[in-house]
């Protein structure tokens, strides 16, 4: 035996004990940093520079790619991540249509996967796929609620051409059916348009007593600021998507008034001291905003958040089971997620189960509007 085996033989030993290596915990990304989410993007991309380097006493790496809102892209990401880098998890992406892509890849690599925008019913693929945004029924049950205390009767509706806007669409048609409001005319549009001049038309002329504009970030400006110009004088909502400074600061005046549904982190401070989200909602502020400055806060930026605390959680369940970087501990991991109970977290309590990806209940819902160039609790 040289010299150079001699000075190895006390780790050798250490690692033969143990009965297995340590590997750190390695955990892919997957953003819409730039293209027409990149509002929704970049506050995630931000979010995940600040989070903690350890989950359950391990290493944790994070590997962070950006989609550019793209499907195609969100793949391609998703399988260099599983295939190449073996990543024990997959957080993204930042829009409905990346998201669902990554799932495709997800199941096939049996890798959980924690989802930043809301998916339609998965099907078989399911028990792979958990997601931290409020649900869009859970979300369109608080706004029928405040369109029946305010009398509205017939709905408008005008949403992106695409897996958001149509899950948007069935979800209010079924809320709004159960309060026995009529939703009147639909429109879509594509998040990269222009102009929405017809199809404002036609909503202007329909006359419903409100219209829903189903979009996210700062496309969803367009068909708000259209509608004011053509004197549209009804009510106006929008849906949680739209949870971002960006959207303010583009849509100015124009938004002022602007009723809508969002998680409890955006209004942390308004928010009542009994409320469980509070407490993890200042704290993940304090975090972003003492990097990036006051008010830079973003409901976005929180679903990553809340899903660096899933997997807090989860992660030493799943250690006591396997071993990072193994299928074994991707299995174990999953099984942990699907676990998860009475987890404050930044939009809500996380209640977990073999039926329910999402857990929220009605705690992560809170009407708000937009006043004097800010958000405010609806009273």
């Amino acid at each position: 035996m040289n010299l150079k085996t001699l000075a190895l033989a006390p780790a050798i030993a250490l690692v033969l004990a143990s009965g297995v290596a340590r590997a750190d915990i390695t955990i892919g990304v997957i953003v819409s940093a730039t293209g027409p989410a990149a509002s929704l993007g970049i506050p995630e991309k931000q979010t995940f520079a600040l989070l903690p380097q350890t989950m359950g006493g391990e290493k944790v790496r994070y590997i962070v790619l950006d989609d550019a809102t793209d499907p195609s892209t969100a793949v391609k990401n998703a399988r260099k991540l599983t295939a190449e880098d073996k990543v024990d998890a997959l957080i993204g992406s930042s829009a409905t249509p990346a998201s669902m892509g990554i799932l495709e890849v997800a199941f096939e690599a049996r890798t959980p996967q924690i989802a930043m925008a809301p998916l339609p019913p998965a099907g078989d693929k399911a028990p792979w796929v958990f997601t931290t945004p409020q649900s869009f029924p859970l979300m369109a049950v608080a706004m029928v609620q405040h369109m029946t205390v305010n009398n509205v009767k017939t709905l408008g509706f005008i949403g992106y051409a695409d897996a958001y806007g149509e899950l948007w669409l069935k979800a209010i048609q079924d809320a709004a059916a159960a309060k026995g409001i009529a939703v009147s005319a639909v429109e879509r549009y594509q998040r990269n348009d222009t102009s929405v001049a017809g199809q404002a038309l036609k909503l202007v002329a329909a006359k419903p007593d409100a219209i829903l504009i189903a979009g996210s970030g700062t496309p969803a400006v367009l068909p708000q600021a259209t509608l004011i110009e053509r004197g549209y004088k009804g009510k106006l909502y929008q849906t949680h998507g739209i949870a971002n400074r960006d959207f303010l600061r583009v849509g100015g005046k124009n938004v002022e008034g602007t009723l809508f549904p969002v998680g409890p982190m955006l209004l942390a401070e308004q928010l009542a001291d009994g409320h469980p989200s509070k407490k993890p909602a200042l704290e993940y502020i304090k975090v972003y905003e003492g990097a990036h400055g006051a008010n830079s806060r973003s409901t976005f930026g929180g679903h990553g958040w809340d899903a660096y605390l899933l997997l807090n959680r989860a992660v030493p369940e799943a250690l006591k089971k396997a071993r990072p970087g193994t299928a074994e501990f991707r299995l174990a991991l999953r099984d942990a997620l699907e676990n998860v109970a009475e987890l404050p977290a930044v939009h809500g309590v996380f209640n977990m189960s073999a039926k329910d990806h999402n857990g929220f209940d009605g705690r992560a819902a809170i009407m708000a509007t937009v006043e004097n160039g800010d958000w405010k609790i609806l009273k």
